[in-house]
């Protein structure tokens, strides 16, 4: 299994999973025609796609769902409440789109990906990470919250690889030029992870979890340097035994694009 960062941070996620025969996006954050263009741009195979799976109804991660999904001709996997936030108030067109409900505790297939859903807690309708399983390697997904449960630490220490929020440096968040209302958002239990509770679940792991990615950094409230640099001390002792990187937002188009290879 192999996944391929698209684009990561406030300006548009997207995630794109895939094998030998099939692939998968998580999420779909930009354009349509962006999407497309950084799929080819990566040497990467658009017509293996066989779904969307979305994380939450936020537009960072819905942008060009409906046209993508259409143009592709794949159906979305959501949770009832993404699912109804996106078809009943985000979406404007009236042309057919397949889209199926997914639930926790109910895995489900697609293509050769076994696909299972834990809750985030962000504000939003009913948002979830995903737990990515094929040939006996599993990549979890875990970004847009502002809390990583016990529960969820457990199940993504299995995981071969991890895509993780690693958002804002408290310091850079606390002195930036937000408005306190926004800044207190993103501090909340209902935000996004400080690199600080990054590096709390990277050193929870242990030597677990050998494969990380950090993601959607904010422009304004970090910078890649101070993300890695607190990951590293988190895993601290175990860190030759782990493959660190950072996510950008625009990585894929003037960069190498972050890989992982499971």
């Amino acid at each position: 299994m192999r996944c391929t960062i698209l684009a990561s941070g406030s300006k548009g996620n997207c995630i794109f999973i895939e094998n030998d025969s099939s692939a998968l996006l998580v999420d779909a954050g930009l354009s349509a025609k962006e999407t497309l263009q950084r799929i080819a741009r990566n040497n990467l195979d658009a017509t293996k796609i066989k779904a969307v799976v979305v994380t939450h109804e936020h537009g960072d991660h819905i942008r060009g769902l409906d046209v993508l999904t259409r143009h592709l001709d794949i159906p979305v996997y959501a949770t009832g409440g993404t699912l109804n936030d996106f078809l009943h108030h985000r979406r404007t067109s009236q042309k057919p789109l397949r889209s199926s409900v997914c639930r926790h505790h109910e895995p489900f297939m697609v293509g050769d990906f076994r696909i299972e859903l834990f809750a985030t807690s962000h504000d939003a309708a009913e948002p979830c990470g995903f737990i990515i399983k094929e040939n006996g390697t599993s990549c979890g997904v875990c970004t847009d919250t502002g809390i990583v449960s016990p529960a969820t630490l457990d199940l993504l220490r299995s995981c071969d690889g991890i895509v993780l929020e690693s958002n804002h440096c408290p310091d850079m968040l606390r002195d930036g030029p937000y408005p306190e209302a926004l800044k207190r958002r993103i501090r909340s239990k209902r935000g996004h992870l400080s690199n600080q509770a990054a590096a709390a679940c990277l050193q929870a792991f242990g030597k677990d979890v050998p494969n990380v990615i950090l993601a959607h950094l904010s422009e304004v409230n970090n910078t890649p340097e101070r993300a890695l640099v607190s990951a590293r001390q988190g895993v601290g002792l175990f860190f030759e035994e782990k493959t660190i990187c950072v996510a950008t937002q625009f990585g894929s188009s003037t960069e190498s694009p972050q890989v992982m290879n499971l």
